[in-house]
């Protein structure tokens, strides 16, 4: 990702906009990387000017995630597709325990991309990483013509490590084990669909685009080896998110909608756009099955913790060889929380 530094004109970053010699692998592109890139990003690796990244890594055993944003707006309340970028990888790491440790990003940039916009998202991704400890060590920039993609698509991967004794998977959930959620449930998915409708509402909704990692090692230091498993309900949502579990554990689960948090203005709008807040994906919240006896243990952990003061059990793991999702409604009915059919919020990440 980062060549040698240039001795050349400054980018007009203010008025420039990305074109084919950006991605041509010569001067142009150099100078990009470097103005923007590097500039966000520096740190000892890529001053190093190599196409890769080498690091010792701490013994035990390592995860790797990789993920693709093609989110539109690129830009939305309370975040963009570059912290979104870096959230979501490192929330992938977190979901198995892992530590976060070092991310790559690739970036395919559309020819015509204003300049100031790219370094708004290298800058905004910069913030993120730093804030969640993890550094941008490696990467890759494309340009492609006008018309062949949409402004900006980043593709980041990440590697963590999980320390001794930590075995997070989806099979391990079993009847008995409470489920926790960290928080109110839509509030991504309804910031990004009232920015891409242009909607007005009294109270502007933000999304919850976070780094999970934290929360998650506070977790894991309170209550590792009771904690079953972890999931970040993003495309798809909760109800996703459970049957997800429900068919890799073979198992069902039994929750409480009068124990689901959701945000008042965020059921308002759903209520408005036609959405159900179970289906509405989320970036900054994780579901959590736990042994029964680590529950009250596992919530004081993470309640302790500015991204799980909200936390609450919803449920639990029931036996059920049909593998089914079973909500208590409010009113005291029963109802199958079954899987998104379709796609109710189309480039959501």
């Amino acid at each position: 990702m980062s060549p040698p530094r240039l001795r050349t004109r400054k980018l007009d970053i203010r008025g420039g906009r990305v074109d084919l010699s950006h991605g041509a692998g010569g001067r142009a592109s150099a100078q990009l990387i470097d103005e923007i890139f590097r500039a966000a990003f520096d740190n000892p690796f890529l001053d190093q000017g190599n196409d890769q990244a080498a690091f010792d890594v701490p013994a035990g055993r390592m995860v790797m995630s990789t993920d693709a944003y093609v989110i539109w707006p690129l830009f939305f309340p309370g975040g963009d597709i570059g912290s979104l970028a870096v959230h979501g990888t490192i929330n992938d790491l977190a979901m198995a325990g892992a530590k976060p440790l070092h991310l790559a990003a690739s970036y395919i940039l559309e020819e015509g991309f204003p300049l100031a916009d790219l370094q708004r998202i290298a800058l905004s991704m910069a913030r993120a990483a730093s804030e969640a400890g993890v550094a941008i060590v490696t990467g890759d920039t494309k340009v492609v013509e006008r018309g062949k993609a949409d402004g900006v698509f980043i593709t980041t991967t990440g590697i963590g490590m999980v320390p001794a004794g930590i075995d997070l998977s989806a099979d391990r959930a079993r009847p008995g084990d409470r489920v926790i959620l960290s928080g109110s449930l839509g509030d991504h998915g309804v910031a990004v669909m009232s920015k891409r409708s242009h909607l007005g509402f009294e109270t502007e909704i933000l999304s919850d685009s976070a780094a999970l990692g934290g929360l998650v090692a506070d977790m894991v230091v309170a209550c590792g080896p009771s904690i079953r498993l972890l999931r970040d309900p993003t495309r798809g949502g909760l109800a996703a998110t459970l049957n997800e579990i429900a068919q890799a554990s073979q198992c069902g689960f039994l929750i409480d909608e009068a124990r689901i948090p959701v945000r008042p203005e965020v059921a308002a709008a759903c209520e408005l756009l036609g959405l159900d807040p179970l289906y509405v994906a989320n970036e900054g919240k994780l579901v959590a099955v736990v042994a029964p006896d680590a529950t009250d243990g596992l919530l004081a952990a993470m309640r302790a913790h500015k991204l799980g003061r909200a936390a609450c059990v919803i449920g639990e793991v029931t036996a059920d060889d049909r593998y089914f999702v079973v909500m208590t409604t409010a009113f005291g009915g029963g109802r199958i929380v079954d899987w998104l059919a379709g796609e109710q919020l189309p480039r959501i990440c």
